[in-house]
């Protein structure tokens, strides 16, 4: 008989996050899961981590390359007939209750696909204060997604059960019925991504598809984050290359005409900032632009086969792009 949860980790040059997580998961309270781990072809000492924690770990696979975010979870994710899956990125310290807060909580509310908890930031703090990581996903009116609450210090401010746009893929609880709805042929992650942005395509198909995502503050855990938009300049190549395909591969698959138009101003604005920004700076971000165009066929094939499914209306979608980090009232949880 399978766990009830799957936690899914992949690594990749991950060693000296892993002890840190694995001894979190050791300490929870909800105990009916099982861990499975993909290795992208590190170079460091993961293995030897890996082989203190063989008691938690139900399943591990070192790959001879590097397969990405998407791919590597899709196998696990497909693998298992757990009724939930927790993506869990590495460099994740939970605490002792957020597997039975988040499970609890979707557990009362069969219309909720995903749920998120209260990310802290691993590093820095400001006068004794915690600074908030993410507590959930939303979109600004020129379609950037942002994570609620990042960098501002924790004063209760989103201390409620609310619904959000979607969870960050840091930490994010999916029922599995969900992904199998909301899949395009063997993906529950479009592996076209390979690594980020992928979990605000999920969550936007998920949307269309009706399901709720539900932000429940008694789930807490810290994330040492490394990828924000002030570090874009040390970042690694690839990160700023698939990200800047994906912003548009992510609207081309999800957006509506009618969203586009309504907010036409600020998305250009920001795509031919981003755009000038490349080609001026960031020329190591130009192969996206060939890969974006491979990809098409597949994303429009996507986006068809969505609109065919789709369970609500525009209109209710684009009520989420309000450039507020709060759903509207008549959504409230």
């Amino acid at each position: 008989m399978s766990a009830r949860l799957l936690v899914s980790i992949v690594t990749y040059n991950s060693a000296r996050h892993l002890k840190l997580c694995f001894e979190s998961l050791r300490s929870q309270t909800f105990h009916d899961f099982s861990v499975f781990l993909w290795d992208n072809a590190s170079t460091d000492a993961v293995s030897d981590i890996l082989a203190r924690y063989g008691d938690l770990l139900s399943f591990v696979h070192f790959s001879k390359s590097n397969a990405g975010f998407c791919a590597a979870h899709n196998r696990m994710i497909a693998s298992s007939k757990s009724d939930y899956v927790l993506v869990l990125n590495p460099d994740i310290i939970l605490d002792p209750s957020f597997l039975e807060s988040l499970i609890r909580a979707m557990d009362q509310d069969s219309s909720v696909g995903s749920a998120t908890g209260k990310l802290w930031r691993r590093t820095g703090e400001n006068d004794g204060n915690r600074i908030l990581d993410t507590t959930g996903m939303y979109f600004a009116r020129n379609q950037r997604h942002l994570d609620r609450g990042s960098g501002e210090i924790d004063h209760g401010q989103y201390d409620r059960r609310e619904y959000v746009f979607g969870a960050s893929g840091a930490a994010a609880l999916y029922r599995r019925i969900m992904l199998e709805d909301i899949r395009e042929g063997n993906e529950y992650f479009d592996e076209s991504f390979f690594a980020y942005r992928e979990d605000a395509d999920l969550a936007w198909r998920a949307q269309w598809m009706g399901w709720r995502c539900l932000y429940v503050p008694e789930a807490k855990g810290y994330h040492e984050r490394r990828v924000l938009p002030e570090r874009r300049a040390t970042l690694p190549d690839a990160i700023n290359m698939h990200s800047f395909k994906n912003r548009f591969l992510l609207r081309i698959k999800n957006m509506d005409s009618g969203t586009y138009l309504r907010y036409f101003v600020p998305i250009t604005l920001r795509d031919v900032t981003a755009i000038a920004y490349v080609l001026l700076c960031e020329w190591s971000s130009l192969p996206g632009i060939p890969r974006l165009i491979r990809a098409l066929p597949k994303a429009w094939a996507a986006r068809k086969s969505l609109q065919r499914r789709r369970k609500v209306s525009a209109l209710e979608i684009r009520s989420w792009f309000s450039g507020r980090p709060q759903k509207p009232s008549r959504f409230n949880y």
